[in-house]
């Protein structure tokens, strides 16, 4: 390799880096950021990055998770569809929602329960009901939502 090729890549890891640094990225993402450097040497020094762990779609799938489960009212169907479209592949995502599942269910019940709380005094059980199919939340927290609110 010559000392040219190696600074060019040393220079485009530090810009990665501080990228990457600044806040989590995915894989794609940061390859959509740096779409314009040579291909072969973007390509050479995100692999570079995977290996050293900085750049790791698994881990960025468990953060995203918890924070937004922290933070958010999201169904399972939503908290996937923003990390797709971040770029992670829907094997990752699928695995993880796989073997999170039971902790899914419960956060998105949960989640299902404060929208309704926030809504029930101005809006009608079936107009919140709506909304929570448009939020694609799944049939099963629906009709249990509706079975607590009956009751």
């Amino acid at each position: 390799m010559d000392i040219e090729r190696l600074e060019k890549i040393d220079k485009l890891k530090t810009k990665i880096l501080k990228y990457i640094f600044y806040k989590k990225r995915t894989e794609k993402e940061v390859i959509e950021k740096f779409k314009n450097e040579d291909s072969d040497i973007l390509d050479e020094t995100i692999e570079n990055l995977k290996e050293l762990g900085y750049i790791n779609d698994v881990e960025y799938i468990n953060r995203y998770m918890h924070e937004a489960i922290s933070l958010k009212n999201l169904s399972i169907f939503e908290l996937k569809y923003k990390l797709y479209s971040k770029g992670i592949s829907e094997n990752l995502i699928e695995e993880y929602i796989s073997e999170n599942k039971e902790m899914l269910d419960d956060y998105e019940l949960l989640s299902a329960r404060n929208i309704v709380n926030k809504k029930q005094a101005e809006k009608e059980l079936n107009e919140i009901i709506l909304y929570l199919r448009k939020k694609r939340y799944t049939p099963e927290t629906i009709t249990k939502i509706t079975e607590e609110l009956e009751e």
